[in-house]
């Protein structure tokens, strides 16, 4: 009898999730600033690992990066087996991870969803700081001019 491979598995479910992420950004925002979504996948399955960049093409085609979502495949030292989903936006330092364990009531989509909404949180949150530090790096009129 052939002993079943967690790593064939595996692999195949870094592929799946990162699709499933990847369809429930389109379907949460399928005209992102009135543009369209472009994005480009990484895969090397020796590492376990897959990327998932995000960026957005608008109307004239400028491409606008928006950030990435990395994931990660590995066995814990129970030999659980475990996802790790790196979350990057662009314009950021700031990142957030979310860790899946593969158990047999995991669902997989539900933490696909689950993931894409986490991702444009942040990225929301990142445009609303950006916004606000554009609005408050205005420089006030001096007040010499003020009083001439």
């Amino acid at each position: 009898m052939v002993k079943p491979n967690p790593f064939r598995a595996m692999s195949n479910r870094l592929v799946s999730l990162l699709s499933e992420i990847e369809q429930a950004l389109l379907a949460n925002d399928p005209a992102p600033d009135g543009g369209t979504w472009a994005t480009s996948r990484l895969i090397n399955f020796h590492q376990g690992l897959a990327r998932l960049t995000l960026a957005v093409r608008s109307a004239t085609g400028a491409v606008a990066p928006r950030g990435t979502i990395l994931l990660q495949h590995f066995t814990l030292a129970d030999e659980t087996q475990c996802l790790k989903a790196n979350l990057k936006w662009h314009g950021t330092e700031n990142s957030s991870v979310c860790a899946i364990y593969a158990k047999p009531d995991v669902n997989w989509h539900r933490e696909a969803s689950e993931i894409a909404v986490k991702w444009q949180d942040g990225l929301l949150a990142v445009a609303e700081a950006n916004e606000h530090m554009s609005v408050g790096s205005e420089s006030p009129a001096p007040l010499i001019a003020a009083t001439a």
